[in-house]
């Protein structure tokens, strides 16, 4: 069987090249430029795909011959859930037998674009005859990435939202095991599967587990601009965190892979040693 992996050269699809090919699976990444190919095959994939989700001659291209798909949108792509619709509409024209769709966690809250956009998505899965799995993901470990040159720099965690909401997070390595799970075994077919590891942090929480990994002490503040110019979808959606949770229940993911889930702290660990 070969599996189409759509963003495979993301953050978060690149992870699920690694988790398949601990798993035997032959893996076509689907990257958008040529120069993102070697990076893809160092993965794992044995093949590759270039192309735009928006282009039906190159989505048609890359799915010839799979029979299994993952996705994972892009973040706040312009119209995703009519590219994410058109993808559902290539793998059936396509033949493909399965499609593991990465989604958000609470895809009903219409006030957050980029999650109530995963909704249209699911429903075409649903009424595809595909076989299909819905993975409801928490908020990533992986996008304090972005805030760790700063926390390094100036000893404090800055972030647009309240220091007082929480999330479930989840490291996306994890993420990527279900997936694969998904993708090569019968055991999660038809599911929709909220994955959070455990804990429900808000900043205070998060800044003292930097503490304990940096072994100095580090401040947290609220800064409306830290990550520079965002979009209409990113404002809002620091607005929402600004006054309410986003929580999930590690219950599921813990069953899924068998083990406890990756925990925060290591994560800062492997950062602190250069290993991310």
């Amino acid at each position: 069987m070969t599996i189409l992996a759509v963003g495979a050269a993301g953050r978060f699809a690149g992870n699920v090249i690694p988790a398949l090919a601990q798993r035997n699976a032959r893996v076509r990444g689907f990257v958008r430029k040529p120069e993102e190919i070697a990076q893809v095959r160092e993965h794992g994939a044995a093949e590759t795909a270039v192309g735009d989700l928006r282009d039906r001659a190159s989505l048609d291209a890359a799915l010839k011959d799979i029979e299994a798909v993952f996705y994972i949108a892009p973040a706040f792509m312009a119209e995703e859930a009519e590219v994410g619709k058109g993808l559902v509409n290539a793998a059936i024209r396509a033949g493909v037998r399965r499609l593991v769709f990465s989604s958000v966690i609470h895809p009903v809250l219409s006030v957050l674009g980029n999650h109530i956009a995963k909704a249209p998505v699911e429903e075409a899965i649903l009424t595809s005859k595909l076989e299909y799995t819905f993975l409801h993901p928490s908020r990533f470990y992986q996008n304090y990435e972005a805030f760790w040159p700063k926390v390094i720099e100036t000893g404090v965690l800055a972030e647009p939202w309240s220091a007082e909401t929480r999330f479930s997070l989840v490291d996306y390595r994890d993420i990527a095991e279900v997936a694969a799970i998904a993708l090569t075994e019968d055991r999660l077919l038809y599911g929709t599967f909220e994955l959070c590891a455990p804990g429900w942090h808000n900043r205070h929480d998060v800044v003292t587990l930097l503490g304990e990994v940096l072994g100095r002490e580090i401040r947290e503040r609220r800064d409306p601009g830290v990550l520079g110019e965002v979009g209409p979808g990113q404002r809002t959606m620091f607005e929402h965190y600004d006054h309410y949770n986003l929580l999930g229940n590690p219950l599921t993911l813990r069953a899924i892979l068998g083990h406890e889930p990756r925990s925060l702290k290591v994560f800062f660990e492997e950062l602190a040693a250069g290993a991310r």
